[in-house]
C-alpha cells in the first residue's frame, strides 16, 4: 500500500536518519527522496568542525603527558609522606593514625585525560546526531564507524578522533580511500594487535622472540572487504599479515611531538614479494601494504559484501536480492563511491518498502527520543544508558562491531521500557507529549498507540507510551 507524502517522510526520516525533528515532516513532505539526496550534496556533510577536539595522535599524547605528570605527582606525594613518617620516628613520635587528612593524600578531582577526551568526543556525536536536519549522512557515519570499529577498550582516548579522521572525512568518498585511511590509523594498528607485529625474517624478527600476528589481516578480509568464507584462504591471510608487518605508531615516550603517529618501520617487515587472493605484490615497503588494500576495494567480492551489509543495515535482516544486486552493481560501476551507492540506497525501490523490516538499535531509538521531544542531550547519561542496553559507544563486542540483526535486540524491550519510564518522568513536565506525537510519529502512528496515549493517566505514561510504541521502535 503505497504512502501519502507526509507518511513517506517520516518513513524517510525514521529508515534513512534518526527519526523526524520539530518541523521536518512538513519541510520534506514534497519530495522526501530529494531530501535524503540533499543530504548528500550538502556542504561539509557528515563532518564535526570543533577545534577544541583532539585528532587521535594528538589525544593519544595528551593522555600519555597527563599519565606521566599525575604518576610523578603520586611518587612526590609518596616521598613526602616517608619523609615525614621518617622525621616522626627520628623525633620519637608517631606517625598519625589512619584517616588523618593531614597524613592522607587529597585524591585528585581531575578526571583522567582519557575519560575528558572520551566524554568531549561523544557529546559531539550526540549532538551532531540529535541536530542534524535530516540525519542520513549521520547515519551512514555511524554504519561505517561500526563496519570499520575499534575498541574505547584498548583504545580509550582515540575513538572520537578516528570516527572523525578516518571515517567522517571519507564517509562520501571512495571506499579504497577510507578502507587505506582507517587500516593505517595507529588505533586500528592497537586494536587488531598489528602494532607489534613483526614479519619472521625480518631484522627485527631474527633478533627478537616476537613474530607475526594475523589478526589485522584476517580481520580486512574478513570483516571490512571480501566477507567470510569467501575467495581467500589461510595462506592468503597469512601472506597478506606478512605484507603488514612494520605499520606501526610512534611511541610517546621517545617522540613526544609525533608520538601516537602511524609510521611504516622497514626492519620489523618481512621482506620479499607475497602473494594474496592469486596476485603477488613485490616488496615495495609500506607501498605493498597499500597496494593489496587497493585491490581489495575494487574486488567483486567486496562490493557484494558491502552491498549486502548496507541493505541489512538500512533496509531488512533479509533484503531483497534485487536491492543487494543493484548497490552491489553501483559499486562496481562507480569504483566504490560511497555517495553512489548511498544515492542508490535511497532511489531504490525496494528501500521503500511501509512496512518496517528493522528494530532500531538503541542508540538510533535514544536519539529519536531526543528529537521527538526537542530535548537536549546528556553525554553521561546516554553513555550509561546505551552500556545497559547492550550497545555501549565505542566498545563492540568483538572485531564483527554490533549486530545489524533484529534478534540481537529484541531482548533489549524491558530494558529499554526503564528507560523510557526514568527518561518520560524526568521531562515528562516540559515536554508536549501530544506535539511530540505528531513530531515522532505524525502519519505513522497507528490508532491503538494514539488511543493508548490519549488514555494515559498522567503526562509520564503517556510519553512512555509514545517512545515504546512499536512504530517509534522500528523504521
Amino acid at each position: 500500500m503505497a504512502l501519502d507524502p507526509k507518511a513517506q517522510a517520516a518513513l524517510a526520516l525514521h529508515r534513512f536518519g534518526f527519526g523526524p525533528r520539530a518541523g521536518s515532516l512538513a519541510a520534506i513532505a514534497s519530495d522526501p527522496r530529494g531530501a535524503l539526496l540533499a543530504d548528500l550534496e550538502r556542504l561539509g556533510a557528515g563532518q564535526i568542525y570543533n577545534p577544541a577536539l583532539m585528532s587521535g595522535a594528538e589525544a593519544s599524547r595528551a593522555v600519555f603527558e597527563f599519565n606521566a605528570e599525575r604518576a610523578a605527582k603520586d611518587r612526590l606525594e609518596r616521598q613526602r609522606r616517608e619523609a615525614e613518617k621518617q622525621r616522626l620516628a627520628e623525633a620519637g613520635m608517631e606517625a598519625p593514625m589512619a584517616g588523618n587528612s593531614e597524613a592522607e593524600p587529597k585524591p585528585d578531582p581531575t578526571p583522567p585525560m582519557a575519560q575528558q577526551i572520551f566524554l568531549a568526543e561523544a557529546q559531539a556525536r550526540l549532538d551532531a546526531a540529535v541536530n542534524a536536519e535530516i540525519g542520513f549522512v549521520e547515519r551512514l557515519v555511524w554504519f561505517w564507524s561500526n563496519h570499520f570499529c575499534i575498541s574505547a577498550e584498548k583504545v580509550l582516548a582515540r575513538p572520537g578522533g578516528y570516527e572523525r579522521e578516518r571515517i567522517r572525512a571519507h564517509v562520501l568518498g571512495k571506499f579504497a580511500d577510507m578502507l587505506l585511511a582507517v587500516e593505517s590509523d595507529p588505533a586500528m594498528l592497537i586494536y587488531l594487535d598489528n602494532a607489534q607485529s613483526i614479519g619472521p625474517t625480518s631484522v627485527a624478527g631474527i633478533n627478537r622472540t616476537r613474530g607475526l600476528n594475523e589478526n589485522l589481516a584476517r580481520e580486512i578480509l574478513e570483516l571490512h572487504t571480501l566477507g567470510v568464507r569467501t575467495v581467500y584462504s589461510q595462506d592468503d591471510v597469512t601472506s597478506f599479515a606478512k605484507v603488514l608487518t612494520g605499520w606501526t605508531l610512534l611511541q610517546q615516550v621517545s617522540d613526544p611531538v609525533h608520538g601516537g603517529e602511524f609510521i611504516f618501520i622497514k626492519r620489523m617487515h618481512e621482506p620479499g614479494p607475497q602473494t594474496v587472493i592469486g596476485k603477488t605484490y613485490d616488496d615495495t615497503g609500506v607501498e605493498q601494504g597499500r597496494a593489496v588494500l587497493r585491490d581489495l576495494a575494487r574486488h567483486p567480492a567486496t562490493a557484494a559484501h558491502v552491498a549486502e551489509k548496507l541493505a541489512r543495515h538500512f533496509v531488512a535482516d533479509e533484503p531483497p536480492r534485487e536491492l543487494v544486486d543493484r548497490l552491489a552493481q553501483r559499486f562496481r560501476d562507480s569504483d566504490g563511491d560511497l555517495k553512489e551507492v548511498a544515492k542508490a540506497l535511497v532511489t531504490a525501490p525496494e528501500a521503500w518498502s511501509p512496512a518496517p523490516g528493522k528494530i532500531k538499535r538503541p542508540g538510533e531509538w535514544r536519539v529519536a527520543i531526543l528529537r521527538a521531544t526537542g530535548r537536549a542531550g546528556d553525554i553521561r547519561r546516554m553513555l550509561r544508558g546505551q552500556t545497559t542496553l547492550g550497545e555501549p559507544w565505542w566498545r563492540p563486542p568483538s572485531p564483527k562491531g554490533f549486530s545489524d540483526d533484529n534478534a540481537a535486540w529484541i531482548g533489549g524491550l524491558a530494558q529499554r521500557l526503564d528507560i523510557a519510564n526514568a527518561f518520560a518522568q524526568r521531562v515528562a513536565d516540559r515536554v508536549d507529549v501530544e506535539a511530540a506525537l505528531e513530531t515522532g510519529l505524525g502519519p505513522l502512528a497507528s490508532e491503538e498507540t494514539r488511543q493508548a496515549i490519549a488514555r494515559a493517566e498522567s503526562r509520564a505514561q503517556a510519553l512512555t507510551l509514545l517512545i515504546m510504541a512499536p512504530e517509534f521502535q522500528r523504521r
